[in-house]
C-alpha cells in the first residue's frame, strides 16, 4: 500500500469521500508538546483496509471532513495506546470520538501482554519489524521526505492490519465485549479534563503538606495551571514543582523573600510577586473546613501483608488460566483496595472480575482454599472452615 501525503483541502475532501464506506478507520498522530502546555498537532495519519494517507493540519486550515470521520458512531476508530491521540482530538473539538477500539488494551485480553509497544504488538502479531529511524523526526519540518511519509504511514497500515487479527483472536476466545466497558472510558471526557483546582494533586511531594500548607498549594497549583493553559507553555516552565512547594511549605510574605527561594527567578518575582504573595496570604486565611486533605495512612499490618501476598498468588493461577498477564488483572494496590472492601476496585468489574475477581473475593470470604497439590499451587472449591473476613 503506497501511502498519499494530503496537504491541500481538495486532496482531503478526496480522499474522505473514497474511504466514506469503511467500517473502521486506523488512526494515528504525530505531534510535539515539549515547549507548550497543548500538543501541536503535526500529521493526522489514517489507513482503511486498502487506502492510507498523512493528512497535514499545518497546511490544511478546515479538517472537517476528516472529523466528520472520526466522529461519526457507526465507524470504529481503530488506535494503538490512544488515550494521547484521543487527548489531541478533544482539545480540538472540545468532545471525543466513539467508538474506539485500542489495540494495546485488546492486546491484553488475547494473551500478548500488557502495555504492549506498537511495534512489539506488530512484530508479535502480524511477523513484520517496525523500522523505527524516525522515532526522534521533529514533525513540524516541512518538507517531509518519502521515508519520514512511509515511516508515518506504517503506524496505520499495520495497524489496521494487527487490528483485524487481534478481533479474530479475540472472537474465538469470546472476549470481545469484555472490552466495551474499557473503551468506553476512553471516551469519557472527564480523564482529559485538568481541573485547575485539583492540580495540587500532581505535584510531586503534596503528600508531605497537610493543613493550611497544603491548602496554599493548592491555590498557587490552580493559578499555575491557568497560566499554563493561557500561555500554552508547559507547567514547569511557569513554575517548578519544588517552589509551589517552597512557597505553600514557607509562606513568604514579601518580594525579598520570595526572591530568596532556591530557583526563583528575577522575572518571575518582578511579573508574578505581587499575585503569588495574595494567593499565599489568602489561602492562608480560608476557613479550615475548606482546606483539601489528603485520606489518612494507614498501611497494611504483617497480617493482612500476608493476605495480600496470597491474593496475588491467586492473580497469577487466573493469568495462567486466562492466558493473559498477571499485571493486567491487578496491581498490589488493587488487591488491597479488594481487601478493603472499596467497590471501585476494578477487580470488581468488567472482565477482570471474571477473569480474577470473583475467585479472589471467593477466597477472601472463606469460599475457596488456596492449597498446595502436588507440589502445585491450586485454588478449591472447598471452603475454609470458620473463614472470617479481615478488619480494614
Amino acid at each position: 500500500m503506497t501511502p498519499d501525503f494530503i496537504n491541500t483541502t481538495e486532496q482531503l475532501q478526496e480522499f474522505c469521500r473514497e474511504i466514506t464506506h469503511s467500517e473502521w478507520l486506523a488512526v494515528d498522530t504525530e505531534f510535539l508538546r515539549e515547549k507548550t502546555y497543548f500538543a501541536e498537532l503535526c500529521l493526522i495519519q489514517v489507513a482503511t483496509t486498502d487506502q492510507a494517507a498523512c493528512i497535514d493540519p499545518l497546511a490544511i486550515d478546515d479538517l472537517t471532513p476528516l472529523m466528520e470521520l472520526l466522529y461519526d458512531p457507526a465507524r470504529v476508530k481503530v488506535l494503538h495506546a490512544a488515550r494521547q491521540d484521543l487527548e489531541i482530538l478533544y482539545d480540538i473539538n472540545g468532545k471525543l470520538p466513539a467508538p474506539v477500539f485500542d489495540t494495546q488494551i485488546a492486546a491484553t485480553l488475547a494473551g500478548l501482554g500488557e502495555q504492549i509497544g506498537y511495534a512489539a504488538l506488530v512484530e508479535k502479531l502480524l511477523g513484520i519489524t517496525i523500522d523505527k529511524s524516525h522515532s526522534r523526526t521533529d514533525w513540524r519540518q516541512r518538507p517531509l521526505s518519502d521515508e519520514q511519509i512511509r515511516y508515518a504511514a506504517d503506524d496505520v497500515i499495520h495497524l489496521g492490519t494487527a487490528y483485524v487479527e487481534l478481533r479474530r483472536r479475540l472472537e474465538q476466545k469470546g472476549r470481545v465485549e469484555w472490552l466495551e466497558e474499557d473503551f468506553a472510558t476512553l471516551s469519557d471526557p472527564a480523564i482529559y479534563t485538568n481541573h485547575p483546582m485539583e492540580m495540587w494533586r500532581r505535584v510531586k511531594g503534596a503528600g508531605r503538606l497537610k493543613g493550611a500548607r497544603l491548602n496554599i498549594l493548592r491555590g498557587l497549583a490552580a493559578w499555575r495551571e491557568e497560566r499554563a493553559i493561557e500561555s500554552n507553555r508547559p507547567r514547569r516552565w511557569i513554575l517548578r514543582d519544588e517552589l509551589l512547594l517552597d512557597m505553600a511549605r514557607l509562606r513568604p510574605d514579601s518580594k525579598s523573600a520570595l526572591s530568596k527561594l532556591r530557583g526563583m527567578e528575577v522575572r518571575t518575582v518582578e511579573r508574578h510577586g505581587t499575585r503569588l504573595l495574595e494567593l499565599i496570604a489568602r489561602a492562608a486565611e480560608d476557613p479550615k473546613e475548606s482546606w483539601p486533605s489528603l485520606p489518612p495512612s494507614n498501611p497494611l499490618s504483617e497480617q493482612q501483608t500476608a493476605v495480600q501476598d496470597s491474593l496475588m498468588a491467586i492473580i497469577r493461577l487466573c493469568a495462567a488460566e486466562a492466558e493473559v498477564s498477571a499485571g493486567s488483572l491487578a496491581s498490589r494496590g488493587d488487591l488491597e483496595r479488594l481487601m478493603r472492601g472499596d467497590p471501585e476496585c476494578s477487580l470488581l468489574h468488567g472482565w477482570r472480575f471474571t477473569l480474577a475477581g470473583k475467585a479472589a473475593g471467593e477466597w477472601l470470604a472463606g469460599k475457596r482454599t488456596l492449597r498446595v497439590c502436588g507440589g502445585v499451587l491450586a485454588l478449591s472449591d472447598t471452603a475454609c472452615e470458620g473463614a472470617e473476613h479481615l478488619d480494614s
